[in-house]
């Protein structure tokens, strides 16, 4: 079998229909099997699978209803196990990607020697780019030129934007080092060698992790120009807290996991989440005072920004994406499927 697709869901039902929807337009013709894992939703994501992807029209598609919320990796690592794909990718449950998107990768993936995997060019809903698409290794000095924000004066320098790797051309395939888990196209051959994702991660972390055991393993990641979608739909919650928190924990552990024996790297790491998670807290909070101050009586921010309507009967997602991408108003996206009688936009559907 050429490729598995392996889906993680938690309470994401609409992202995962459409998903799903524009993924079998991407399979057509090729070798696959998609394994959705559902990590015990409460919004009744399995029974709607069910009824809006039945077996005997999908037959390909595989799904794991988890009794308990597993995370990220080891949910992963449950249909990894049971998957046959000479390829693998793992992909998010709130992306939409474009029919040639799957033969691309394949293609691009076996005219390279070493490959381990590959991301690609991930647009947000209003068609502005998302810069986790090329990722470095978040080092200290790297994640310090993120938060301190050199790398946004500096968006052109490998020295200061080295997390981003914004000096790289994005119109072109080029070498990177982290892929994102939103959509991490692999060798299954690779990731047997270098252990799939470590389940000790829970939210965070785990792809940056696997990509750079991938390149301790003497494989190689790519970035590929070929647009996706990716609504990030959780990133209302992340800006608390918490979240932030959680995230830098993982970074902890990330340090702590390649630099054994190394107190004193520990120590320092152990002290700088602690720092980075405060810092960035009050970099939020900060911006969002002079947002405030800043802001005219009575404006309405929303008011700026509108739904750009598509129709799934008439355009391919080729067209769609492509269309968003180049609209120079950066207009949400919302796609209509007169069938269903719904629009779908950031995931929730209105009637129509």
């Amino acid at each position: 079998m050429k490729l598995s697709v392996i889906i993680v869901s938690y309470n994401v039902k609409y992202f995962l229909w459409q998903s799903l929807r524009s993924l079998f337009r991407a399979l057509d013709g090729i070798e696959s099997e998609v394994f959705v894992v559902d990590n015990n939703s409460e919004d009744g994501t399995v029974e709607y699978l069910k009824e809006k992807f039945p077996e005997h029209a999908y037959p390909t598609l595989k799904i794991l209803a988890n009794k308990e919320n597993l995370g990220f990796g080891k949910a992963n690592n449950l249909a990894f196990r049971q998957s046959r794909g000479e390829y693998i990718l793992f992909l998010n449950p709130d992306t939409i990607v474009c029919e040639d998107t799957i033969q691309e990768c394949l293609t691009f993936a076996s005219s390279k020697e070493h490959f381990g995997g590959l991301g690609v060019k991930m647009l947000h809903d209003n068609g502005t780019f998302a810069k986790e698409s090329c990722r470095g290794i978040p080092t200290p000095w790297a994640a310090f030129c993120k938060l301190s924000r050199l790398s946004s004066i500096f968006p052109k320098s490998k020295y200061f934007s080295r997390y981003y790797m914004g000096y790289l051309d994005l119109s072109q395939p080029a070498e990177i080092e982290i892929i994102s888990g939103a959509f991490m196209f692999a060798s299954a051959k690779a990731l047997r060698q270098v252990e799939p994702f470590d389940e000790r991660f829970f939210m965070y972390g785990e792809d940056i992790d696997l990509s750079y055991r991938l390149l301790q393993g003497g494989y190689k990641n790519y970035y590929l120009p070929i647009p996706i979608i990716h609504y990030k739909g959780e990133s209302t919650r992340k800006n608390s807290f918490g979240h932030v928190k959680t995230f830098y924990q993982a970074m902890s552990l990330f340090y702590k996991k390649h630099n054994e024996g190394s107190y004193l790297k520990i120590a320092v790491v152990d002290f700088s989440v602690y720092v980075c998670t405060a810092i960035s807290m009050l970099s939020k909070l900060l911006r969002r005072a002079i947002a405030t101050c800043l802001k005219r009586p009575n404006s309405n921010e929303s008011s700026t920004q509108s739904l750009q309507v598509y129709n799934s009967e008439t355009q391919t997602y080729k067209e769609i994406i492509s269309s968003l991408e180049s609209s120079s108003h950066k207009n949400y996206l919302a796609i209509k499927y007169p069938q269903e009688h719904i629009i779908i936009t950031s995931g929730n559907p209105i009637k129509i």
